[in-house]
């Protein structure tokens, strides 16, 4: 089963877990839950009502409480995850095909409209293939709420590139559409982010201000995931291995932030100082979420904490140390 991130996917229990990366074991998919059957739930399909859930922890004790099967130690990723066997996936819900959906749609609700018409403003810049696009989120699987966000992807290098220079002229055009947020709207974001990232606002505000990837769509939030395509992945599960050797707080100067915009996200660093924690030459700082994006850009300097990582890779017969960022409340990433 070849899963990737912004994939959605419903198990035999109907709950919609969202798919995380795009390498996965052989007969499990890593995917956290995301909706779940509730009667007290605000959001139906079919007969079924469904509540959110939001942070890593609620998803982890959900999981641990009604379905401890899922949370596996997984040893290539020296990791507690969520993990899906494939036998229990009952239906696999993909962005592209979601699109397609809404573009042949007779009739759409004004969030589905809206979705369509971002994307294809998007499109009209830089001409990117509808094949390429595609909805994530509650609308990829008719989960969504009036209010609910909107939640493109983009798959592939260059179309990613391409989007990302498309939306950077976008939110400087006043007649746009699209538009960063405010101050008072990144007040809410704070709050809604601060139980799984807690960070000072001035932080928050210095970092998140000035993301493209996130923003206000005809008075709607939206995030974008920049996804790399299928081709470009090449890694296969347990060809690079992860061994956990500690926590660390390090200053680093942004060497590379070429891949800063993309789901999984890194940046490779140098000048590393040490603040606390465990010592290991670090190379780079990673994060498998999307909040970790844009961060920062190259020449820049950082204060980052969060799991420090020995990557073996088997193929290439190299290692290397990285610091990876979500996994906890306390990871973070700011400028210094």
């Amino acid at each position: 089963m070849k899963t990737r991130e912004g994939d959605i996917l419903r198990d035999l229990n109907g709950i919609m877990f969202d798919v995380k990366g795009s390498v996965h074991p052989l007969s499990r998919v890593i995917a956290f839950p995301r909706f779940i059957p509730n009667s007290c739930g605000n959001r139906t399909q079919g007969e079924v009502t469904y509540r959110k859930i939001y942070s890593i922890s609620e998803r982890f004790k959900f999981l641990e409480e009604k379905f401890p099967q899922y949370v596996i130690y997984d040893t290539i990723f020296d990791e507690v995850l969520c993990e899906v066997p494939t036998e229990n996936v009952k239906h696999l819900y993909r962005p592209v095909g979601r699109l397609k959906e809404l573009r042949r749609a007779r009739e759409s609700d004004e969030l589905e409209k809206d979705a369509l018409e971002f994307l294809d403003l998007l499109k009209s810049y830089v001409n990117v293939p509808w094949s390429k696009m595609g909805i994530s989120g509650s609308l990829l699987v008719k989960l969504h709420t009036p209010s609910s966000d909107i939640d493109p992807i983009i798959y592939g290098s260059e179309n990613c590139r391409r989007v990302y220079e498309a939306l950077k002229i976008l939110m400087q055009d006043p007649e746009s559409p699209v538009k960063p947020y405010s101050m008072e709207e990144l007040q809410g974001l704070f709050r809604f982010r601060f139980e799984d990232t807690k960070i000072p606002f001035e932080d928050f505000v210095r970092t998140e201000s000035r993301k493209v990837l996130q923003g206000r769509f005809k008075n709607r939030d939206y995030f974008i995931r920049f996804v790399k395509d299928w081709g470009e992945i090449h890694s296969e599960y347990g060809a690079i291995r992860y061994e956990n050797v500690g926590y660390a707080k390090i200053k680093a100067e942004i060497e590379d932030d070429s891949e800063a915009i993309f789901t999984p996200c890194s940046y490779k660093i140098k000048n590393v100082e040490f603040l606390k924690g465990t010592h290991f030459p670090i190379e780079e700082i990673a994060s498998f979420r999307g909040r970790f994006c844009e961060q920062a850009r190259t020449s820049e300097v950082v204060v980052a904490q969060g799991k420090v990582e020995r990557v073996i890779d088997k193929g290439q017969n190299h290692e290397y140390f990285r610091l990876l960022l979500g996994n906890k409340p306390s990871d973070y990433m700011v400028l210094a």
